[in-house]
This record gives structure tokens, C-alpha cells and sequence, in this order.
């Protein structure tokens, strides 16, 4: 069964952080470094919006949004992406998605809530 599992979402405090983590699992991810991985997020209300994005070749690049507090990094080993969320604001309040793309197969996780109040 082809999956990717989201996990460490929950609730902080503003500028606390959170790590999220994306593993990924199944016969087309069994060369996982050649997938380029991205983290997106819906609030509600709101469409769903890129968050971060890294290439299998190891390029990032951020929302402008979330530049200089998120940081996207992947273990191609453990075939997991990873998300580090630091300074988080009340803003960042959404649920936020793992996504794997590779020419035509877009996978996506089902999701983990982050919520950033006081």
C-alpha cells in the first residue's frame, strides 16, 4: 500500500516550535531519493498552499511566508521529509500535508493539525 504518514502536529504556543514528519511507504517509494517532496497546508477557509519544497536533488525553496522559521529537510534512508517549524504564529494555524511528486504519480499524506495559539 502506497502511503505517506504525517505525524507531529499538535498545539503551541506563539513562537514555539514543532517538527513534523512525513514517512514514506510502498513499492513506488522504493527509491525514494528521486522524489521531489513538499509540505503544504490549508487553514480553513483557505486553499490549500505551498509551505516548502525539496527536490530530489536536495534544492529548497519556502513560501515567503514561513522563510527564516521553516526548515525542509529529508532522510532518503528512512525515507522521510521533515519539516522544522520555529517562531511559529498564529498564522501557521492549519492542516499540513506531505506530498511526493515524480513526472506523473502526486501522492499525498492525509494530514496532521498544527495549531499555534495561546
Amino acid at each position: 500500500q502506497v502511503q505517506l504518514v504525517e505525524s507531529g502536529g499538535g498545539l503551541v504556543q506563539p513562537g514555539g516550535s514543532l517538527r513534523l514528519s512525513c514517512a514514506a511507504s510502498g513499492s513506488i517509494f522504493s527509491i525514494f531519493s528521486i522524489y521531489d517532496m513538499g509540505w503544504y497546508r490549508q487553514a480553513p477557509g483557505k486553499q490549500r498552499e505551498l509551505v516548502a519544497r525539496i527536490t530530489s536533488a536536495g534544492t529548497t525553496n519556502y513560501a515567503d511566508s514561513v522563510k527564516g522559521r521553516f526548515t525542509i529537510s529529508r532522510d532518503n534512508a528512512k525515507k522521510t521529509v521533515y519539516l522544522q517549524m520555529n517562531s511559529l504564529e498564529l498564522k501557521d494555524t492549519a492542516v499540513y500535508y506531505c506530498n511526493a511528486r515524480l513526472q506523473n504519480q502526486n501522492v499525498w499524506g492525509q494530514g496532521t493539525q498544527v495549531t499555534v495559539s495561546s
